[in-house]
């Protein structure tokens, strides 16, 4: 008979049970376990989420072997009706976002934010100008000996060079978007460029950033390591435990300790 059935006469129901209190302990394990995993799930859906810097792009700012922590919670703009009744924002320029690549199998970038919707994007001997006004960039690396296509000027006003060097969707787009020598930035996207910026595969080479593409705001490094984009470049799951075990035999030298809980801007 199954242990949960229950006596019916007054007797045997006034005997004591050893079951019941075990009973009840696997019980609120198991509701503790489900709210857990229900408030896990609801946070890395709406709230947070964990990310890895696998390429030097974004560098100095974030480094390779970075681990971030990204706010989902924070960027109004997908027309839900909550925006107004909680604490969103608009996108900023000089945001760093993550976001979905528009192409291939979709993963997961990081950039800065550099052009609005509406803006008018121009770069002149690597300087970079919106909507006529130099843009103060303090974050930018520039490698002189880099061979940056569109380090130095962009965007292009001619079709020459333009095979074999864009994303083939964006070599036949991106004239349709340029007035007057500047890059126009459509509604509900956005221009993004590294930080490393020689060195950064960027809206310059495959096109805008839809708003529903960006999945947050990185706000803080809560684990670093020393690695190098050789480190990421198979993202299997034998690749990733090794690259575990690698990290845990070397985690004293590889540990990046100035680095921890260290918020991005």
């Amino acid at each position: 008979m199954p242990s949960d059935v229950q006596a019916e006469s007054p007797s045997e129901a006034a005997l004591p049970s050893r079951s019941v209190p075990q009973q009840t302990t696997f019980r609120e394990y198991l509701e503790s376990l489900l709210v857990t995993i229900l408030i896990v799930l609801y946070g890395t859906t709406f709230v947070v989420q964990t990310f890895k810097i696998p390429s030097p792009s974004m560098e100095r700012t974030l480094l390779v072997g970075d681990y971030l922590l990204v706010n989902k919670f924070i960027f109004e703009g997908r027309g839900a009706w909550y925006e107004h009744l909680l604490p969103y924002r608009a996108i900023r320029r000089g945001d760093i976002i993550v976001f979905k690549f528009p192409f291939d199998d979709h993963p997961h970038y990081v950039k800065r934010v550099i052009g609005l919707p509406g803006d008018r994007v121009r770069i002149v001997d690597a300087k970079v100008y919106v909507n006529g006004a130099l843009l103060n960039e303090p974050y930018v690396v520039h490698d002189p000996a880099a061979a940056d296509l569109f380090g130095d000027d962009f965007p292009p006003t001619s079709h020459d060079f333009l095979e074999g060097r864009l994303r083939p969707e964006w070599a036949a787009d991106i004239l349709n978007h340029v007035e007057e020598g500047e890059l126009v930035v459509p509604p509900d996207e956005y221009f993004a460029m590294g930080d490393n910026r020689d060195y950064s595969w960027d809206c310059r080479y495959w096109g805008f950033v839809r708003r529903d593409a960006i999945m947050g705001r990185p706000v803080i490094i809560y684990w670093s390591v020393e690695a190098n984009s050789g480190d990421y470049a198979n993202d299997d799951f034998i690749s990733g435990v090794r690259g575990m075990v690698r990290t845990l035999l070397h985690l004293p030298s590889r540990a990046r300790w100035s680095r921890m809980l260290h918020e991005v801007h």
